[in-house]
């Protein structure tokens, strides 16, 4: 089963963090092969609640754009540089391939082709032979008479004339490969010369006393049913398909590389096979230019997002499987139906709760406190307008489960995660920032919760200069950031300066300034996005 990622918007929060990983706990328990993913730093917030559930932070997850690994390619299809030529062929016909990697422990070497394979059979030096015992063996369905070597390395020798021709114009030395039926005198002359291998044609017998003499001389002896016409025909394919490997075909792909970036140079190369690697560079298969169109995409679920913008990379190259969230519904599209569960709740981890509840999967302790922590921050310990009666019930519900008492515990989380000492005004601002796109104008949304609004009220000029360079920057129509005081009660506003009557009819004032307080304004979903889509649309 490929496994599933799930994973909440870039900008992750605590609320988007735990109900991945909820949600993946929840998809494993009813038979789901699922991991739970980040797509960018985590928050001290969302660290906090983590380490004090002791629970591991997901993997960061960076695309899931299309890559090789993706691909239908076939896997595990390669052979050893100490395969024959023969095994090589068959298994190419095998499976129906025109080219196989050559590996070497593993690690590739090189491609060879049946083009290869042909040239050698046909201008291939055929007087020399560098294999092994058991290939000779393998190809010539032999016997095996006398092993003393592994390797067999040298030059045949075709005993195809008369005996005392043979002895008057051949002389045999331990470089000899004789291949030989029952001319005796030959054999005898062969053993006393320490040839490397003697295969005896035929089936034919071989006398014990030069057996002895081979056994003394460490001369290897074969026999096989073939004739000498077949014999000499066969001997060159126990070669060692290495010695065909001239390193014109090195060329492989990491199965990490991007499908795009595959088709791209695939085209400009035009070879019809590819051996896939992986970062060791040992060979994992073979790619054949004719399947580059069967992949398996990536299957991604959503959670407290379904915007493309606030999402991976490469979202359009994976298959959603399921949304999960409390926002409006926003831009992604899908070819086929899904399960797009969608409520207007304060958090994503309430929807979850539910999902829970009709799997009749128990919540464990750990989980529970980290889907009851979604829940107080994303409403703000319920202050948020967001919060509904079923987001107070579920996190009673959830705080019985995870023993804690929701006033303290909601206390050491928020000042975890409004702690802004170490922080640069960039990183304060990115934090949790999220994009929107209204009728082609991009707008940029950041929150900022915090204790003690002081610190940033002080700095207020920098923070606005810091907007504008992100406006001019990143080409932004209108950067917005809200500074939500927790024990104030409401939020202040400041914003990039070309944005000034943007942020005036959207909270029908005749004037603002920066840093205007609104008593009550805590929801940048419900209470700030709507009012400045309102007028922009």
């Amino acid at each position: 089963m490929k496994e599933v990622y799930i994973f909440g918007h870039k900008k992750p929060d605590t609320d988007s963090v735990t109900s991945a990983i909820a949600l993946s706990y929840l998809k494993n328990k009813i038979g789901i092969k699922s991991r739970p993913m980040i797509l960018g730093e985590i928050n001290k917030e969302t660290e906090f609640v983590l380490d004090y559930f002791n629970i591991e932070k997901p993997e960061y997850l960076e695309d899931v754009k299309l890559q090789i690994k993706d691909l239908n390619y076939y896997k595990d299809c390669f052979v050893n540089k100490y395969d024959s030529i023969d095994k090589t062929y068959k298994y190419m016909t095998d499976k129906n391939i025109t080219g196989v990697p050559v590996v070497d422990n593993k690690k590739f070497i090189g491609l060879l082709t049946s083009k290869m394979i042909g040239s050698e059979l046909i201008n291939g030096d055929f007087t020399k032979l560098n294999t092994s015992y058991d290939n000779i063996i393998e190809v010539l369905k032999g016997e095996e008479i006398l092993r003393c070597d592994k390797d067999i390395n040298g030059n045949i020798v075709v005993a195809g004339f008369r005996s005392t021709t043979i002895l008057n114009t051949v002389e045999f030395n331990e470089n000899t490969i004789l291949i030989v039926g029952d001319r005796h005198s030959i054999i005898e002359a062969a053993v006393n010369s320490k040839v490397k291998l003697i295969i005896i044609v035929g089936n034919l017998d071989i006398k014990e006393e030069h057996l002895q003499i081979a056994r003394q001389n460490k001369v290897n002896i074969i026999r096989t049913h073939y004739d000498t016409f077949h014999t000499a025909k066969l001997i060159g394919l126990s070669n060692y398909v290495n010695n065909l490997l001239d390193g014109t075909r090195n060329i492989s792909f990491n199965e990490n590389d991007y499908y795009d970036d595959f088709k791209e140079k695939s085209i400009k190369l035009g070879y019809n096979n590819y051996p896939v690697i992986n970062d060791k560079n040992e060979c994992l298969g073979l790619i054949r230019i004719t399947d580059i169109n069967k992949f398996n995409k990536k299957q991604v679920i959503l959670v407290d997002h379904n915007t493309a913008s606030q999402s991976v990379e490469g979202l359009d190259e994976a298959e959603i499987l399921e949304i999960v969230d409390h926002h409006n519904i926003g831009s992604i599209t899908t070819n086929m139906p899904i399960n797009f569960r969608n409520m207007t709740v304060g958090s994503t981890n309430t929807i979850i709760y539910s999902l829970f509840s009709e799997n009749n999967i128990t919540i464990p302790k750990d989980i529970a406190g980290i889907m009851l922590s979604g829940i107080i921050s994303d409403t703000l310990k319920f202050t948020s307008p967001t919060t509904t009666e079923y987001d107070k019930y579920v996190a009673s519900r959830l705080s019985m489960i995870s023993e804690l008492n929701i006033d303290e515990y909601a206390s050491l989380m928020f000042k975890a995660g409004t702690d802004l000492k170490g922080k640069t005004i960039d990183e304060i601002i990115q934090g949790d920032i999220k994009t929107y796109d209204v009728n082609n104008k991009f707008i940029a949304i950041s929150q900022v919760i915090t204790l003690n609004s002081e610190d940033i009220l002080d700095r207020k000029y920098e923070y606005i200069d810091a907007l504008n360079n992100m406006k001019s920057n990143r080409n932004f129509n209108a950067v917005i950031m809200c500074v939500t005081d927790i024990i104030k009660d409401g939020s202040y506003i400041f914003f990039d300066e070309g944005s000034y009557n943007l942020i005036k009819e959207a909270f029908e004032l005749e004037t603002i300034e920066e840093g205007y307080f609104f008593d009550k304004c805590l929801s940048r979903k419900k209470q700030l996005v709507p009012l400045i889509m309102n007028v922009i649309k």
